[in-house]
């Protein structure tokens, strides 16, 4: 963004106090990550960004935002004093979206968004100016920043977007007012704030509360709570899935160790994507609907799906230090999530002798539900396939119960939260160079530290 501002102070209703020429060319909530010619927003949370300001100033900030009555009000800065910060920073991320005007494609999803997400980045970046949610930036928080992050000669701005109370993806649906919806699917994530999945699919839909009237809705046409309630939705409708009466959907699915296959209906096209399993293969076809809607030939399509860039920590392979390979997905962790990514790994081929070790760490956010949740992944879980289930946190203990009469003690092993020093010594002197190892846990259990010791 650039911006002067008199602009800005104008878009806020508000005045500057200071040279209203300066120009601003960025924005920021973290002291630490302002630069020159950035506009500092104080948000209050846990700490108040307000006592911060000083850094942000050190660091080069031209202004600030600032609580009316807050006290300490500086006076070395350009200050805009408004009614709250964070509004104030949505109500600019609105105005610049609307000076910029790109076409807007919104995603959400109970697992998969980040990396549809990415896989739709990479298919309309071909012929389009694209920006995206880096990382996970998908609340109320990262997609205003998302959208003041964007240059002036986007054309396509693709967002992820998330929740874990209703009214949020309402909020920002409202901000956004997408051209294309999308929604992967709906699983149990954050069925602690829902209840149940009925629930979760309403909230979902909020996505499309602000879809523009020529707008296209696209979704997961398997899910019988979206077919359900798209019903409702009077604007233009895609489906992706597995089913024959999907308007994209898949056929000659394979999974190897570092990548999957398939193709579509109605094509010749051969597709690849740099990712194993079927659910990854869903999150390509929403993708390929959403190439479809901006006229993106299946041939196009295929070279920008084989070659994207994954969000880090989902379903990376890395090498351990004996040679074992490693699938880290690790960032977070829902009971669909992880059967999906167990059914993945248990498909792959393995080298003679190795075995498949499976490392599972607690799913947090599922409210009483939870130890029926993680004991029902015994389900998932076959000794025959995946040989070696070690088993991390409080919650897990309810899967350890439940795995007893089909595991050996030998190959079952669990330990508390605060023992993860005890499991990484154990898992590391247990594992054989062709063994494979997938790690898949809740970010708040850091197993990326196991990720780390095995390397």
């Amino acid at each position: 963004m650039k911006m002067q501002l008199a602009e800005i102070a104008k878009a806020l209703n508000t005045t500057c106090e200071s040279d209203e020429k300066t120009i601003i060319t960025s924005v920021a909530f973290d002291s630490r990550k302002i630069t020159d010619g950035g506009l500092f927003v104080p948000l209050e949370g846990e700490r108040d960004g307000h006592d911060f300001v000083a850094g942000a100033i050190n660091n080069g900030a031209s202004a600030t935002l600032w609580k009316k009555g807050h006290p300490n009000k500086p006076d070395n800065i350009a200050v805009l004093e408004v009614d709250d910060p964070l509004e104030a920073m949505q109500d600019l991320a609105r105005y610049y979206l609307r000076k910029v005007n790109p076409t807007v494609v919104g995603i959400t999803g109970s697992n998969g968004k980040t990396t549809t997400k990415d896989m739709v980045a990479a298919v309309l970046s071909k012929r389009f100016n694209v920006h995206k949610t880096q990382e996970n930036f998908n609340n109320g928080i990262g997609v205003p920043m998302t959208i003041l992050e964007m240059k002036p000669n986007t054309e396509i701005l693709v967002l992820e977007m998330g929740m874990d109370r209703p009214g949020q993806l309402h909020h920002l649906s409202e901000l956004t007012h997408p051209d294309v919806c999308v929604i992967t699917m709906i699983g149990e994530a954050h069925i602690e704030f829902f209840g149940t999945r009925d629930k979760i699919a309403d909230a979902k839909m909020e996505i499309t509360d602000f879809l523009r009237e020529d707008g296209e809705f696209i979704y997961n046409g398997d899910e019988p709570l979206l077919a359900e309630r798209a019903k409702k939705i009077n604007q233009a409708k895609a489906t992706f899935g597995f089913e024959d009466n999907d308007t994209v959907y898949a056929t000659g699915f394979r999974s190897y160790k570092h990548h999957a296959t398939f193709t579509i209906n109605d094509s010749e096209q051969k597709f690849s994507i740099p990712m194993i399993g079927k659910h990854n293969v869903s999150n390509a076809m929403a993708a390929i609907s959403v190439g479809h809607h901006f006229g993106e030939s299946d041939e196009e399509i295929a070279a920008s799906l084989a070659n994207f860039t994954p969000t880090a920590n989902r379903m990376e392979w890395e090498k351990g230090d004996v040679g074992e390979d490693i699938m880290s997905d690790v960032y977070n962790s829902n009971p669909t999530a992880v059967r999906a990514v167990l059914n993945s790994f248990g498909q792959i081929e393995m080298p003679n002798g190795g075995r498949r070790i499976a490392v599972l760490g607690d799913m947090l956010e599922l409210g009483k539900k939870s130890p029926e949740l993680h004991a029902g992944l015994a389900n998932s879980l076959d000794p025959q396939v995946i040989n070696e289930v070690y088993l991390i946190g409080d919650e897990m203990k309810h899967l350890y119960e439940a795995l007893q009469t089909k595991y050996s003690e030998e190959s079952l092993h669990y330990y508390q939260a605060d023992h993860m020093d005890h499991m990484i010594d154990d898992l590391k002197n247990d594992i054989k160079p062709n063994d494979i190892v997938v790690l898949k846990g809740s970010h708040g259990m850091h197993l990326e530290k196991v990720v780390a010791r095995l390397r």
